[in-house]
């Protein structure tokens, strides 16, 4: 059964990319169809969700961190952390306060409904936004949100979902801000030990790679769990920093990670439909459309214009950001902690957010590139940055470095030879069009080529910094007062 659903979900995906709709809504379809209301398959075990979707939320952050390029994110860093923190906790605010008088949930209830929608989606982001045109700083503001963003609302919902008085605020705020640097600490030391090992480490087969760095993420989140830290911020920080060390086989790394997470999504998906009960939901379709336009008419804008401003973020970069707050899996998971802990009104809270869910992912995800276009956005002229695939050669003391150039790269039009590679690294073939050659100090790279770059131990990174400079300044990188790291 889960072999045919996994076949129908892969088949779904074609769908969804030519008509636009986030898969997650194809997936959760499969899930409704399957359950209760669809073919009879009986299923209520919000407990066993929850843990399921736990662990598809780390696959996805670890393959949202492998896939992330730092020099993308790092310039939008402050303001995506800001976002995510001060941010999310304005949402959570005025959502709550809208529910509260709108919808007349009690402040407990409103509360939980606040925390629970107001984090982005990981998933719903990644997927998206990299076929969308944005410029490299507001995507990558908007991918390190959806990263960063989870762990405090985690801490929101279990808070507010505990039995008993909720906590005070400056407790509150003491417990979101230890467990946030205890999971940071934490990411950073396990990244960083981590891509030391594996650089130092040459690996008998090139298939156990991907394996030890997810592995590493893995033990990442279990290390910010088990030390009462966030296991969310420690799972994407490391996989940040090992998706951004140039380890050998990083291209497969990213693949490997890549099928795991969307086999983690479609489970994650397939297992919320299943959990849903739509003859239940009439009662939740209101809740759900009022509460859903405060959040993305008035409290998504108004956590973005907050956080943003300070950074000197123009209007059209806000307008955007607001827009593309997706919702997707996490909410709904996070609506399954309040069923678990027997929340009073929990089942009501659970059907309202997957209808928000639902309603408001349909209406955003397939105009967000009309939105991006009517407010100016273009990704024309962009260039993608180089990719550069290395394998070790353990007995030789040697590395392969396979490069693509891109379109846009500057490497294209330069000579071999005036790529000035240093001593001890040559480019010993080319692939162009289908075939194979070994070029002369004359030939001319062209994009679109794919070239085996061969390097010592002692030069291999040298090897690649010059690559990437002249990848992006051209053949007279290192000149014209350009620092010269190679």
């Amino acid at each position: 059964m889960f072999s045919l659903v996994l076949l129908v979900a892969v088949t779904a995906v074609r769908l969804s990319s030519r008509s636009g709709l986030p898969s997650l809504l194809l997936y959760l379809g499969i899930g409704i169809a399957l359950g209760q209301d669809g073919l009879g398959v009986g299923f209520d075990n919000a407990r066993l969700t929850q843990v399921l979707g736990y662990a598809a939320l780390v696959v996805i952050l670890a393959e949202g961190g492998l896939g992330t390029r730092w020099q993308a994110i790092r310039p939008a860093v402050p303001a995506a952390a800001v976002l995510a923190t001060v941010g999310t906790a304005v949402s959570v605010g005025v959502t709550a306060v809208g529910a509260h008088f709108l919808v007349g949930t009690d402040w407990r209830l409103s509360l939980l409904l606040g925390a629970v929608v107001s984090s982005t989606d990981a998933a719903a982001v990644f997927s998206v936004l990299r076929r969308v045109p944005l410029p490299g700083r507001l995507s990558g503001l908007l991918e390190a949100e959806s990263g960063f963003n989870d762990a405090p609302v985690v801490i929101l919902v279990v808070a507010f979902a505990t039995a008993g008085p909720i906590e005070s605020w400056y407790g509150l705020l003491g417990t979101v801000v230890f467990e946030l640097a205890a999971g940071l600490a934490i990411g950073l030391a396990v990244g960083w030990l981590g891509a030391l090992a594996l650089r130092q480490v040459a690996l008998p087969s090139s298939g156990l790679y991907p394996i030890a760095v997810v592995a590493l993420t893995i033990l990442a989140y279990a290390g910010g769990a088990l030390l009462h830290g966030s296991g969310f911020l420690a799972v994407y920080v490391s996989a940040l920093i090992l998706g951004n060390a140039r380890l050998p086989h990083g291209q497969a790394t990213r693949g490997f990670a890549e099928g795991l997470a969307w086999i983690a999504q479609i489970s994650m998906f397939v297992l919320l439909g299943l959990l849903a009960n739509p003859h239940t939901m009439a009662d939740a379709v209101v809740p759900a459309i009022v509460v859903g336009l405060v959040l993305v008419l008035v409290a998504r804008p108004l956590s973005v214009v907050l956080s943003l401003t300070p950074f000197r973020w123009g209007w059209r970069d806000q307008a955007l950001a607001s827009w593309a707050g997706l919702r997707g899996a996490v909410p709904i998971v996070l609506a399954t902690i309040p069923v678990v802990s027997r929340v009073t009104g929990a089942e009501r809270l659970f059907n309202t957010v997957f209808l928000l869910v639902v309603v408001f992912t349909l209406v955003q995800g397939p105009t967000l590139p009309w939105v991006a276009e009517r407010l100016g956005f273009s990704s024309s002229g962009r260039a993608s940055d180089l990719e550069v695939e290395s394998a070790p050669l353990d007995r030789l003391h040697g590395h392969l470095l396979s490069v693509s150039v891109g379109p846009g790269s500057r490497l294209a039009g330069v000579e071999v030879s005036e790529l000035r590679l240093p001593k001890g690294a040559a480019v010993t073939l080319v692939v162009r069009d289908g075939a194979s050659f070994v070029p002369g100090p004359t030939t001319v790279l062209r994009a679109a080529d794919d070239l085996l770059v061969v390097t010592t131990d002692e030069v291999r990174d040298r090897a690649e910094r010059r690559l990437r400079a002249v990848d992006r300044g051209g053949k007279l990188a290192g000149w014209l007062g350009q620092r010269q790291e190679y």
